[in-house]
């Protein structure tokens, strides 16, 4: 992981604009993660994909999990000097080539969305991003690439501002459509990217962990009775899941999981009317301070579903399991 602290000053920077800075690094971003899918895909394509393990067999990486990584902290800080950036990997200075760097800028359909009045006085040193240059690393080693998302979480105040998911392999087995997509939210002004549904009404659809599953997991799902368990990889898949109705509740009862991972999932998943919460219904903060894991779990529900519900009928030993730690 890397806590980047970029410079002061640089002519890349575009502070002086009407433009609030919060939509301004939203609007980069959506490039930005463009560009890092380009490179995750160049690196699947070549068949070199580095992969080592950091913590073990279920906590991959791989070089495109490094060069994505490279190529979005290196943008972010050329267009943004005084942002605070905290990825999952660890730092590396070496400069990027050139044909990384994208043009400074929004992408134009950020400019759909209308920046809500809460977001337009925050300013570029009060914006922490959180970076996950590739989610679902395990799954991208394994051929099941519609479970990769590239991350990119915009925070103001300690809350999810505004969000981008890129989706690198997109109707990657549909080779004659576009390949790829990426979508983006502010929290009050909307989302862009894609067209959101919503789930069945006569069931109850949840999704979960994949590859991390826990005694105390298994007993949250026993006791929601869902008619579906839906376990895959990535935290964004899993969001994005809730967002195209396939869902309707992401639970995931254990540590393991980091801010990076649902920054940007929990901005666009609020924009629309969801939730994101730990397991006991208590918001996540993503202050440049906080603890990087969500230790306390987390818990999503799509927009429309009753997010209070499903943290009522979490049971006693998976709370008590997952208690905050005092101090």
């Amino acid at each position: 992981m890397v806590l980047t602290a970029s410079p002061t000053s640089h002519p890349g920077s575009s502070e002086m604009t009407s433009v609030p800075a919060v939509q301004r690094v939203m609007g980069a971003s959506v490039r930005i993660a463009d560009r890092a899918a380009e490179i995750i895909r160049g690196i699947l394509r070549a068949g070199d994909l580095g992969i080592v393990q950091k913590t073990g067999i279920n906590d991959l990486q791989t070089e495109a999990d490094r060069s994505a990584q490279r190529c979005i902290v290196a943008n972010l800080a050329r267009q943004f000097p005084r942002l605070t950036i905290i990825g999952e990997e660890e730092p590396d200075d070496r400069p990027v080539p050139d044909d990384w760097i994208v043009e400074s800028g929004a992408d134009p359909r950020a400019e759909t969305l209308q920046c809500p009045e809460g977001l337009t006085g925050i300013t570029e040193d009060q914006i922490v991003v959180w970076v996950d240059p590739l989610d679902g690393t395990k799954e991208f080693t394994q051929g099941l690439l519609d479970h990769v998302t590239v991350l990119i979480g915009i925070a103001a105040g300690g809350e999810p501002a505004a969000g981008v998911i890129n989706q690198p392999y997109f109707n990657y087995q549909h080779p004659s459509e576009p390949q790829g997509r990426t979508i983006f939210g502010l929290r009050g002004g909307g989302v862009a990217g894609f067209e959101p549904r919503a789930p069945p009404a006569d069931s109850r659809i949840v999704t979960t962990t994949r590859s991390h599953s826990t005694g105390l997991v298994q007993s949250a799902l026993q006791a929601l009775q869902p008619d579906q368990v839906l376990a895959v990889g990535g935290a964004g898949h899993k969001v994005m899941l809730l967002l195209e109705g396939r869902a309707h509740a992401y639970v995931f009862a254990s540590p393991g999981c980091k801010k990076w991972d649902t920054c940007a999932p929990e901005a666009i998943l609020t924009a629309l009317g969801g939730r994101l919460t730990d397991i006991h219904g208590v918001q996540l903060r993503y202050g440049a301070d906080v603890q990087h894991m969500n230790a306390t779990g987390v818990l999503a529900t799509a927009p429309g579903v009753e997010h209070d519900w499903y943290v009522q009928h979490i049971p006693a030993d998976v709370r008590d399991g997952l208690k905050p730690k005092s101090g």
